[in-house]
């Protein structure tokens, strides 16, 4: 008896099982049977009309529905470099605006030695925003890691979040920006004792290891301690001519698979970049983009040295920067007064952070992040 009521038992398990995969696999087709055209046309309204975070979330919603909306969706949104908006975590690793600033901020919390990178969504200073990216300073006996991931409490090198770090010397004046994986087919790895902590969790067709992407150098402040630091950065992948008009920078367009089970939405066998970009960037032969710290002027009345940030900024920091592109990039020109990156305090722990192409956000915030430590040899 007791074996009969327990093989009836497992059929009706199994019976429950196989309805809610039928049921399953209808809702499935349901969605993917619609007229293409219909759909397609009903998902780019969608992308028109919310064009704001919160409401932006019903964008990436439609793209989790089923395949074939999440196919239309990636062609019809697309990246910050034309609409300006960030949509999917694959956007902090792709270019902002050409033609304006995308504004962001950065709080900090000292006490946790933890940064958060939100998304402005106001004309605010700092408002609610849309969480980005976080960091965790780690202190080491001769340097400092800057661990960074797309998670706002898992910051740890193993996560499938991890996504790169910043590391400084021990006097904290130069700085290395790390990508977990290599923005295009030319980077090499770097060699690192943590790099078996992650291999377990990157698929086997992608090297996992740190690819330098970035050096920030901070120099001597010949104008004093009320003066700014000096700053010097280079940006490996990107290429001189990128902040010229036609330019172009590296623009991942998915995630890999190691990321696959924690972003759902972007499966791929491997690293893609954009048709437009990967072409001349896999052969590039001409220099690095160089960004310098833009020079303060002198205010006679208020007796400091001061830069205009259009009202992005309110406290008076040595903290404070905006990097254009450096005369090293080639003949200056109307390209080289363009702010490309700009940073200032708004509050005790809270930062503006605003970039622009041919920077990403990722790339922003690691630059920004290489401010925080305080460099007695330069001040």
């Amino acid at each position: 008896m007791k074996l009969r009521l327990r093989s009836q038992r497992v059929v009706q398990d199994s019976s429950v099982a196989g309805e809610a995969e039928v049921d399953e696999g209808l809702r499935e087709s349901c969605w993917s049977n619609m007229p293409s055209e219909l759909l397609r046309e009903v998902l780019m309204k969608i992308e028109e009309s919310e064009s704001k975070w919160p409401l932006r979330k019903n964008v990436v919603a439609c793209a989790g529905v089923c395949r074939g909306w999440r196919e239309i969706m990636t062609e019809v949104v697309k990246t910050p470099q034309v609409s300006g908006k960030i949509t999917f975590p694959i956007s902090v690793k792709q270019p902002g605006p050409r033609d304006s600033l995308l504004q962001c901020f950065i709080k900090r919390n000292q006490s946790s030695q933890t940064y958060h990178l939100y998304l402005s969504l106001s004309q605010a200073l700092a408002d609610d925003g849309k969480f980005l990216l976080a960091a965790r300073r780690c202190r080491r006996p001769t340097c400092t890691d800057y661990i960074i991931s797309l998670h706002t409490d898992v910051m740890s090198k193993g996560s499938k979040t991890y996504i790169g770090k910043l590391r400084s010397n021990f006097l904290g004046t130069k700085f290395v920006v790390y990508d977990a994986l290599p923005p295009h087919a030319g980077n090499r790895m770097a060699k690192s004792r943590s790099t078996r902590l992650v291999a377990k969790n990157v698929s086997p067709r992608i090297p996992a290891g740190n690819y330098p992407v970035a050096h920030i150098s901070y120099e001597l402040n010949v104008l004093g301690a009320r003066g700014p630091r000096r700053m010097h950065c280079v940006m490996d992948p990107i290429p001189a001519s990128s902040i010229e008009p036609g330019g172009v920078a590296p623009t991942p367009i998915d995630f890999p698979i190691s990321n696959a089970d924690y972003f759902p939405l972007f499966r791929s066998k491997s690293i893609q970049f954009e048709k437009s970009t990967s072409g001349p960037l896999d052969d590039q032969t001409e220099g690095s983009l160089v960004l310098r710290n833009k020079s303060p002027r002198w205010h006679e009345q208020l007796q400091c040295w001061c830069l205009n940030f259009h009202g992005r900024v309110t406290v008076a920091s040595v903290k404070n920067f905006q990097l254009v592109a450096s005369p090293e990039n080639g003949q200056p020109g109307p390209e080289h007064e363009k702010v490309i990156v700009q940073f200032g305090k708004v509050g005790k722990d809270v930062f503006t952070m605003d970039y622009r192409y041919p920077i990403s956000a990722f790339q922003a915030f690691a630059i920004c992040l290489s401010s925080f430590d305080t460099k007695i040899a330069c001040e």
